[in-house]
């Protein structure tokens, strides 16, 4: 038996996964446990998570693997500081305590993290390596074409080569400060959104606005060549030497400084928005093409950040040259300690590899579950009010009753999931068929802004009735954005019209589109989860059983979490989230709570603490 431990990030998103003979065990960020967004600290719970579900100690692991190489990362810092010294002092004042008290002492961490692990080579692998290895590795396909997109690795920010049989080739990679990623994180940063977290907002933003600032951002930020290779203009950016992203000269040519985080959304940053994601279509475009040309494969897989931009993704499946698409599921750095781990079993080791024709990430069931009796035992020590069912049938009944009566539904079911998409283990599910639930989920439940879309998952073979999907193509890890059938969409009256223009975001969000209103998004696009019984399980058994109640087999599915707080882990967790927000249900496992049998509980309870007040002693 060969285990193997990889790692990631310390730098933003940390997680762990564990490999043992080339299978894929376990997978986790350590942000579910400690319950820290983006937590960078050492993933210990989510080693130990790894190890529990391997049944392993420290000291039965042959490799610890990390997921990019710190002294490379060091060397390009410093370099990149010297370059623009002495205007990069204040950045460097700050990152140089950290990276020599810690950074530069990884293998000195990683032992004393790890201790009992003393028989473990350690193994540093490229930050490229990792993402290429997460995206190839565990794909369906023997042979296909590989790109990597992100902010920075070591040096390089873009790759690709190909994946065949058991061994990758890298043929060409794209160097820092030349970047995708980088270049949408400073519109991010721009646009008054969280660099690193804040990316997805944006894309979400993008359709509210047209692209009217495409041609200032392909003339003076990007020298744009046909095979999707680009160089940037750094006047316009200070992500090199500053603790911003942008510019003054930056600012100058969009209108104004930077939005406040809590300021207004103007049109103007709409229309940024729209512009930056246009660009990054077209670049992901050209990149694809000229992979194909020197390729000659028939499959993509992709990873890295920019990998997450599901809408770039949609266009590629649509308009690419490439017959299938793979998507890594957590396509960013966390994603890197299976890339990791998995490059070990195969590229170093050499290890035969033989895919059975769909892929092996599981449907990124990854993370830990829990069973019935802990939860039983949870709830009475709560003293929360419930249902048991022992019957899975009459509790898909149930569940798809009060979903259609317009209740929220927090689902928690089997192994939490690996990556940033809830896909039907950690998710809150609704009607889409109801208009009013964007905004409620929005504003009541998620405490997000009222603009983001949420997504549709519905049964696999019925997906091509309603969204751009051809026969052959799945979507089980929410990876793509597709069009909502033209026979779904509902034409705009001339008082809709009036209100595509209005100033304030709700009026726009709240009109209808479609027949499935809550999951179509401003541009008649939605961004698809297929689900099928061989990934999904009981959820795919719910979305049946919904449909046979409504005729409809779509549901509105967004993470288990509110806005600031990673997705949740543990009943205890999603119990919590079920109390702080609107959510008219919860269901763990074979378990349904119901909010309004809890509060005329909590009711009674406290008019009866009253009335004891006047009883006698």
């Amino acid at each position: 038996m060969t285990a193997i431990l990889g790692l990631s990030a310390f730098y933003h998103d940390s997680a762990a996964a564990l490999v043992v003979d080339g299978e894929i065990v376990a997978a986790a960020q350590e942000e579910r446990f400690t319950r820290k967004k983006h937590d960078a600290g050492f993933p210990a719970q989510a080693v130990a998570y790894c190890l529990g579900a391997g049944g392993l100690r420290p000291a039965d692991l042959d490799y610890v693997v990390f997921y990019d190489k710190p002294f490379t990362k060091f060397d390009r810092l410093l370099e990149t500081y010297l370059a623009y010294a002495p205007a990069g002092f204040n950045s460097f004042r700050l990152a140089m305590p950290l990276w020599l008290k810690d950074k530069l002492h990884l293998r000195r961490t990683l032992r004393q993290h790890l201790a009992g692990a003393n028989r473990a080579r350690l193994v540093f692998t490229e930050h490229h390596e990792s993402h290429a290895a997460s995206a190839f590795f565990p794909s369906p396909f023997e042979r296909a074409a590989f790109l990597t997109l992100d902010g920075v690795g070591e040096w390089s920010t873009a790759t690709f080569g190909t994946g065949d049989g058991n061994q990758l080739a890298f043929r060409q990679h794209l160097r820092f400060p030349h970047s995708l990623g980088l270049l949408y994180s400073a519109f991010t940063y721009y646009c008054g959104f969280k660099v690193n977290s804040g990316e997805y907002k944006l894309m979400g933003l993008a359709p509210y606005g047209q692209p009217v600032h495409l041609q200032q951002i392909l003339t003076h930020l990007l020298d744009l060549r046909p095979d999707g290779s680009f160089r940037m203009n750094l006047d316009y950016f200070n992500y090199c030497q500053g603790l911003t992203m942008t510019s003054e000269k930056f600012h100058r040519l969009f209108g104004g400084p930077p939005r406040q985080p809590a300021a207004m959304l103007e049109q103007r940053h709409m229309d940024i928005a729209a512009s930056i994601q246009q660009a990054t279509e077209e670049i992901v475009l050209r990149m694809a093409r000229e992979v194909q040309r020197q390729t000659g494969m028939h499959n993509l897989v992709m990873a890295g950040g920019v990998a997450l931009n599901c809408v770039a993704n949609g266009r590629l499946l649509r308009e690419g040259p490439f017959d299938k698409l793979w998507i890594q599921p957590a396509a960013g750095d966390a994603g890197g300690a299976l890339g990791a781990a998995l490059f070990v079993w195969y590229q170093l080791l050499d290890q035969p590899r033989q895919p059975a024709g769909r892929d092996s990430q599981q449907g990124s069931f990854l993370g830990p579950r829990y069973g019935s009796a802990l939860i039983a035992g949870f709830l009475a020590g709560a003293g929360a009010p419930h249902e048991t069912f022992e019957d899975e049938a009459k509790l898909l009944l149930r569940v798809a009753q009060l979903i259609a009566q317009g209740k929220i539904v927090g689902w928690f079911h089997g192994r939490m999931e690996f990556g940033p998409r809830a896909l039907g283990a950690r998710s809150i599910l609704g009607d889409a068929r109801d208009a009013t639930l964007q905004a409620t989920m929005n504003l009541k439940i998620k405490f997000r802004e009222s603009f983001r879309p949420f997504a549709p998952s519905v049964l696999r073979e019925r997906a091509g009735e309603y969204f751009a999907l051809g026969p052959e193509q799945d979507s089980p890890y929410m990876a793509v954005v597709v069009p909502v059938l033209e026979k779904h969409r509902v034409p705009l009256g001339p008082e809709d019209r009036e209100k595509l223009v209005a100033a304030d975001l709700r009026e726009r969000v709240n009109l209808v589109r479609s027949t499935l209103p809550a999951v179509t998004h401003v541009d008649c696009s939605a961004r698809v989860q297929t689900v099928d019984p061989q990934r999904h399980g009981r959820f795919y058994r719910l979305l049946q059983a919904f449909e046979q109640l409504t005729g409809c087999p779509v549901l509105v599915n967004t993470s288990f979490n509110i806005r600031g707080e990673p997705i949740v882990c543990t009943p205890e967790d999603a119990y919590r989230c079920f109390l702080a927000t609107d959510m008219d249900v919860l269901v763990l496992e074979d378990c349904v709570l119901l909010k309004e049998q809890m509060n005329r509980a909590n009711t009674q309870t406290a008019r009866q603490t009253h009335l004891a007040q006047f009883e006698p002693d």
